[in-house]
């Protein structure tokens, strides 16, 4: 079984009031189109209309070679942060995601890295986990390297 972690309320609210991004940047504000634009907390597309926030991510702790930056979008306004073993919303709108296993040391897990069409996604992580060196998985956009969201095994 799998969770979808969503990026920690605390850290979003951080950004929300205008913490520094991976670059030191304050978070840009802007206005959705309403596809294209999945939140990394609530795990939903930020709906058309409504303000988000695009700044750069490193979802690791430290500096190392393979601790990526990246963009990411946030809802601007408060929004209920994703949890649970559902496939999130924003893993349902695009043709395939790049999936990738880490092992404990934050260094990616070779062998493990597949552009993979939305319909494998659940065979894929547990493939993926079947391996004992790899600790958690990212999915990534295929299309831009993306980080959408971590997948950890269930307790």
């Amino acid at each position: 079984m799998t969770t979808f972690t969503a990026l920690p309320t605390d850290i979003v609210d951080a950004y929300r009031a205008g913490a520094p991004d991976a670059h030191g940047n304050p978070p840009e504000r802007h206005i959705s189109n309403g596809s294209g634009n999945p939140c990394r907390h609530c795990l939903r597309d930020v709906p058309e209309g409504a303000e988000m926030l695009v700044l750069a991510h490193k979802p690791f702790d430290g500096t190392h070679p393979y601790a990526e930056v990246g963009p990411i979008f946030l809802c601007a306004d408060p929004c209920v942060r994703s949890s649970g073993a559902d496939l999130p919303q924003i893993l349902t709108t695009s043709p395939d995601y790049l999936i990738k296993g880490y092992g404990k040391d934050d260094r990616i897990v070779y062998g493990t890295g597949a552009v993979t069409p939305r319909p494998e996604i659940a065979d894929r992580i547990a493939a993926i986990f079947a391996d004992p060196k790899v600790a958690y998985i990212h999915v990534r956009s295929a299309r831009n390297n993306c980080y959408l969201t971590r997948a950890d095994r269930a307790p």
